[in-house]
């Protein structure tokens, strides 16, 4: 398989289904965005931390399934979709991760250590990601599951930021207003 087909130089991708649309289009800015995302997690792993390494190649792979489905305009039952089993499974790693942790009482500034900050840089990502797709939703078919999977993950995102930056002894900081 060649990397390269040439098929995308006049600015025209395919589909899944072969059709043709613009690299502009909504379903692509939706999936190239969650691309990023994926691409911006595989900056973080590894963390130093197992479980939280493991809960993010999970979701790496998650995310392409997510690419997968945004990029099939009309799916068949087997094809790869994000189902609410997903959606699931993130609440429950939200919740294991959550009981590590000080309740949050304010808002606090994203950074911290460099795994922190890259969580917290993923998490707005991710929130991205999630915008693309609900513009995508106003204009065609989306499956909904998806639309919360990437609203759950940015919360994932964020309670693992925080997670990493008090394991690594790193103070969150609140705003000043």
């Amino acid at each position: 398989m060649k990397v390269y087909t040439g098929r995308g130089d006049e600015g025209m991708t395919d589909l899944r289904d072969m059709t043709r649309v613009s690299k502009t289009s909504h379903r692509i800015e939706a999936y190239g965005t969650v691309d990023e995302l994926n691409a911006l997690l595989g900056t973080v792993r590894p963390t130093g931390y197992d479980d939280v390494d493991e809960v993010l190649e999970l979701v790496q792979n998650h995310l392409h399934i997510v690419q997968a489905d945004l990029a099939n305009p009309d799916p068949d039952e087997d094809d790869p979709q994000i189902r609410d089993e997903h959606v699931d499974e993130l609440e429950d790693w939200i919740d294991t991760a959550d009981e590590e942790l000080d309740p949050l009482t304010s808002f606090i500034l994203p950074g911290g250590s460099e795994s922190g900050a890259k969580l917290h840089h993923a998490r707005a990502v991710s929130r991205r990601a999630e915008r693309r797709v609900v513009a995508l939703a106003g204009e065609e078919a989306v499956n909904e599951s998806v639309v919360a999977y990437l609203n759950r993950l940015s919360d994932a995102l964020f309670v693992y930021a925080r997670l990493v930056n008090k394991r690594d002894g790193v103070p969150e900081e609140s705003p000043t207003y």
